[in-house]
């Protein structure tokens, strides 16, 4: 991401926080995976969209209008011993010279510097709740401010929740953010189409899951999530990630796996028979979700609102259960009662950006938010049919998922994935190729 995007979204943030108030944001936490192993590190995503910093120990504070500089930033100095074992840092003068922070401390000197500036502004931007430690040392610099303002001392009057403004500007997507979510789509669609071409009867789970692993690694890219590999019942699981079952000819294989690169994730859903050939059970299954999700995507425009989506893959949903003989009564009492709920339990999308589940509220008051150029989201319509004597046997253990990734433009949906098969006739000769 270019330095100038980082620039844009800091300015864009003072200009809502102004002149009298203060934002800080601390990095995310280094976490123990197991005993004195630590997991990969991921910094926070609020961090990371606001100044492109990715090492852990560090601070940014955002000062409107202070003339010794408004973007400040703490961190690691650098350690020559240290670097040796953990890589390289950049310090505070890295900090300066490589990310347009108008100054930069240790970040051991904070408690010396920080709660100076805070005496001089009137409201605290902060999400709380985030990082526990780092909420208690906030409430200190405050309590302690506070114990002195009968000596004449300043104290903050106001604390407002960062992450509602941050995380209204996150929902808008720019040009360079598409650009990176289209890349990392088009490195899941790369890895979808492997494992299509890879699956076949006597294979496990966790095989079809290593063909995502190297895609993905390949293109410097990581999963976004746990990946979800489910064949026959467990396709039926909708979160189903312990990916050791044995694929069987017959089965459905409903995989759901995504990547993210450079701090944009990607999340893609396909189903496909195992042996590369849909039942005639399994292909109507198919259809009537696929019909769905091209129902939810032509609705992603320009003043529709986020439940729209939604509410069109229901009636296509709840239609084609009937029609299986799932589902008996009239169309429009069967989706007033809610009656696809037990084939269909989940909504149909989700807010993706930095976070697979990416921040921005889906309601503005009771009302659903309207749709603007800029958003990004999943379709995601599905149908699971378990092992259960209400269901014929012809049908059971069949689940089927079809996933993509969208953005609102001023002409419709764009539709990041759409390089993958989905239509049924291409996965088998995809997989018969």
């Amino acid at each position: 991401m270019n330095s100038k995007e980082f620039l844009r979204r800091r300015k864009q943030l003072m200009s809502m926080v102004g002149a009298e108030g203060i934002a800080i944001l601390p990095a995310a936490p280094v976490r123990t995976r197991t005993r004195d192993v630590e997991h990969r590190y991921r910094q926070d995503s609020d961090f990371y969209y606001l100044t492109g910093f990715a090492e852990p120990e560090a601070v940014a504070v955002l000062v409107p209008g202070r003339a010794a500089g408004e973007f400040l930033l703490f961190c690691r100095e650098r350690n020559q011993e240290k670097e040796r074992w953990d890589g390289s840092r950049m310090g505070p003068e890295g900090a300066i010279d490589h990310y347009g922070a108008d100054d930069a401390f240790p970040i051991d000197d904070i408690d010396d510097i920080l709660p100076g500036i805070v005496e001089s502004c009137t409201r605290v931007y902060y999400t709380m709740g985030m990082y526990a430690d780092f909420d208690q040392r906030i409430t200190g610099w405050v309590n302690s401010l506070r114990s002195r303002v009968s000596k004449g001392g300043h104290t903050p009057h106001e604390f407002v929740a960062l992450d509602h403004l941050l995380h209204d500007m996150r929902l808008y997507k720019s040009r360079a953010e598409i650009s990176a979510m289209r890349k990392a789509a088009k490195v899941a669609v790369k890895a979808h189409t492997r494992a299509m071409r890879a699956v076949r009867p006597g294979l496990f789970e966790y095989e079809v899951e290593a063909e995502f692993i190297h895609e993905f690694r390949r293109n410097d890219a990581w999963s976004s999530y746990s990946p979800i590999i489910g064949s026959g019942r467990n396709a039926c699981t909708l979160h189903y990630v312990d990916n050791t079952g044995q694929l069987e000819d017959g089965d459905l294989l409903l995989i759901d796996a995504g990547c993210e690169l450079d701090y944009y994730a990607s999340d893609v859903t396909r189903t496909m028979p195992v042996n590369g050939k849909f039942t005639p059970e399994q292909r109507a299954v198919y259809e009537i979700v696929l019909e769905a999700q091209l129902a939810a995507i032509d609705t992603i425009r320009r003043d529709n609102h986020w439940n729209e989506p939604h509410d069109a893959a229901v009636k296509v949903i709840t239609r084609g259960l009937k029609k299986l003989g799932l589902l008996d009564g009239t169309l429009p009492k069967l989706i007033k009662d809610g009656a696809y709920r037990e084939f269909y339990m989940h909504r149909t999308g989700h807010w993706l950006g930095m976070d697979v589940h990416d921040v921005g509220d889906y309601k503005v008051g009771d009302e659903w938010r309207l749709l603007e150029p800029g958003m990004a989201m999943t379709v995601e319509p599905g149908i699971y049919l378990p092992d259960s004597r209400k269901i014929p046997a012809r049908f059971r253990n069949i689940g089927v998922r079809i996933e993509d990734d969208v953005v609102v433009t001023s002409n419709g949906a764009d539709v990041l994935s759409k390089g993958l098969a989905k239509e049924p006739d291409a996965i088998e000769a995809l997989m018969q190729a």
